[in-house]
């Protein structure tokens, strides 16, 4: 079972990891009913780029989505997969590739989620950042209007019939001038 919805823009992403995924009920590899593909390791560190977001488990793969299309996988030991709609900027070393997902049109870029050469602080903030853009692109290729780009309903304000927006009507107890 996934919770990453089947949606055009997921397919390749899909297809691939349906193609790897393993069901398994039990044992020291297990990820939401699948064999785990990704290091627990990884796992938190994808948490931490994206603390109170949701990790949607995926045949056994951690990911995140932007209004319900695939953003960022962790994947293995040391691959972060993020969707961008351009190459990540080239102070971030890049992973090794993930075929055919991230040929050459397609969309998605293979980032190291350690940055070794890089200080602790910057790499996590450069990686932070990396992994907000990849949610807002994945969110922007969405057709659907009704949820915001965490997948949240977006609440329309009722028309208000000729009285000003933003105002509460007035309360009769308790106001002046009410009559007696």
């Amino acid at each position: 079972m996934t919770l990453l919805p089947n949606l055009p823009q997921n397919t390749a992403l899909l297809d691939l990891l349906r193609e790897q995924g393993v069901p398994q009920e039990h044992g020291a590899y297990v990820y939401e009913g699948w064999e785990s593909h990704t290091h627990p390791d990884l796992v938190v560190r994808l948490e931490d780029l994206a603390p109170h977001w949701p990790v949607l488990a995926t045949f056994g793969m951690p990911v995140l989505a932007g209004k319900g299309i695939a953003a960022v996988v962790a994947w293995g030991t040391g691959v972060l997969l993020v969707r961008l709609p351009e190459a990540p900027s080239e102070l971030l070393e890049l992973a090794a590739p993930c075929p055919p997902l991230t040929d050459p049109g397609q969309g998605w870029y293979s980032v190291c989620p350690w940055q070794g050469k890089l200080p602790s602080a910057e790499s996590k903030g450069l990686l932070s950042l990396l992994v907000r853009h990849a949610l807002s692109y994945a969110a922007s290729l969405s057709e659907d209007d009704s949820i915001d780009w965490q997948g949240r309903p977006v609440q329309v304000p009722s028309a208000l019939s000729g009285k000003s927006k933003g105002r509460r009507p007035a309360k009769e107890k308790g106001r002046r001038g009410r009559r007696r």
